[in-house]
């Protein structure tokens, strides 16, 4: 437990210089400086962040926090495939869905089969195929580009949004 709780706060210190910002109840932007993002890479993705910004949507009712939603691009084998994560307010992945599928071969990671993988998972979780993740067979290239984005929302969500509401609780 006590090594948990190190890695996470390793995590977290990679974006302690980063700018935080809110953009009203509707969307929470994260900017991890441009040196810490190699930091954050070798300590949890496995690779480098793509971005220098991303955008986590939130969804409020009466002023309580619903969940997320978190929108990018990962490449697939020659193009990019753009997909969405729905995040519960605890952090743990509700849905996940591919928006727009570009390559000539593999759109089955549409199928609900495979996308159900991903529901429940957490940042603390692999989220890697092989581990707890199969692949579609014929679409091993999109499945790990799947898991690689999921992975990716998770993190950030752990380290930037999850980090920012926690301190302002603590205030």
């Amino acid at each position: 437990m006590a090594d948990e709780a190190h890695h996470v706060d390793r995590r977290r210190r990679a974006f302690q210089p980063a700018q935080i910002l809110g953009d009203g109840e509707h969307r929470a932007t994260i900017r991890p400086q441009h040196d810490r993002r190699d930091a954050l890479r070798n300590l949890v993705l496995g690779q480098r962040l793509p971005r220098a910004r991303y955008y986590f949507y939130v969804a409020t009712t009466a002023g309580q926090v619903d969940g997320y939603a978190f929108i990018d691009d990962e490449i697939g084998q020659h193009e990019p495939i753009t997909f969405a994560v729905r995040l519960s307010a605890a952090g743990v992945v509700d849905r996940q869905e591919v928006l727009v599928y570009r390559e000539a071969f593999g759109d089955e990671i549409r199928d609900p089969r495979f996308r159900k993988q991903f529901v429940g998972k957490r940042p603390s979780d692999a989220c890697r195929l092989g581990v707890d993740i199969d692949a579609v067979s014929g679409a091993t290239i999109s499945s790990e580009s799947m898991a690689r984005g999921v992975k990716r929302a998770l993190v950030l969500f752990d380290i930037g949004v999850r980090a920012r509401a926690t301190a302002a609780i603590t205030r």
